[in-house]
């Protein structure tokens, strides 16, 4: 199980396609409660294109969950150092919901790093303190079977969630089993994130992904999100929120088009 050693944490990572040394790098990033197994369904046709990079976010998986609260900076700087512990200069980025929110700030604030960015159900600025704060504190005191009930329904629809039970049961175990810790320091990271006034200033290729079911960042924000990004792509998926499992069948074949095609 490898590891990388970033900004005082050990950062598990996994890489696929890497018989394509060639092959031009993308990194995946995890929601909130997930982990780097939430690809699985993209894993195989993205690593025939690309050297795929995923990670648990800190607080996540098997990476460390430090006592926190984290920050943005915090996130974006794990994945800056974990290129750079891996030596790589350049990357393709997609990530959903937190990991979104991540790739907005890495568009943002370092361009020089990225090639194309995919930002999938997210926002600029995601939720408010009424929403954070109790979660963050639930989280923390009750532990995370604790909250499991009131959130993973949002992330998919009935109908979903009734035919496909072993890949909603994986889900919630991958949730349940979150650090409690590394959980509630994520909600303030994302609680203390407002990039909306960064949007302008990003110049790397963006594609939007969002969800017309989504309560959680809804299609508005991501409409919102795709057009305070110059030269932005949208896509609306008949989704909720986890639409790169939901709507894989659509989902992969939007991203592959995007980050191999002509800008």
């Amino acid at each position: 199980m490898p590891f990388a050693a970033v900004n005082g944490i050990n950062l598990h990572y996994r890489v696929d396609g890497a018989q394509n040394a060639d092959a031009p790098w993308l990194v995946l990033s995890n929601s909130l409660g997930a982990d780097l197994s939430m690809w699985t369904a993209q894993v195989e046709a993205f690593s025939k294109h690309f050297r795929v990079l995923r990670y648990d976010t800190r607080g996540h998986g098997h990476s460390d969950a430090p006592k926190g609260p984290y920050t943005i900076e915090q996130l974006t700087g794990d994945v800056l150092g974990l290129l750079d512990a891996l030596k790589i200069e350049r990357v393709n980025f997609c990530g959903i919901s937190m990991g979104g929110l991540t790739g907005i700030a890495l568009a943002a604030r370092h361009p020089q790093r990225l090639n194309r960015v995919v930002l999938s159900n997210t926002a600029a600025r995601i939720g408010s303190p009424d929403v954070w704060v109790p979660r963050a504190k639930r989280s923390r005191e009750e532990g995370m079977l604790a909250i499991a009930d009131a959130v993973l329904p949002r992330w998919f629809s009935a109908k979903f969630i009734e035919s496909e039970p072993l890949v909603f049961a994986q889900i919630r175990d991958v949730f349940v089993h979150t650090d409690n810790e590394g959980y509630a320091s994520n909600c303030e990271a994302i609680d203390a994130a407002d990039l909306r006034g960064e949007l302008a200033g990003i110049k790397v290729p963006s594609l939007v992904i969002t969800g017309t079911h989504d309560v959680s960042t809804t299609a508005e924000q991501g409409r919102a999100l795709a057009s305070g990004i110059p030269g932005a792509r949208y896509v609306e998926l008949d989704a909720f929120h986890i639409s790169n499992i939901e709507r894989a069948g659509e989902f992969t074949p939007t991203v592959l088009d995007f980050l191999t095609g002509q800008p």
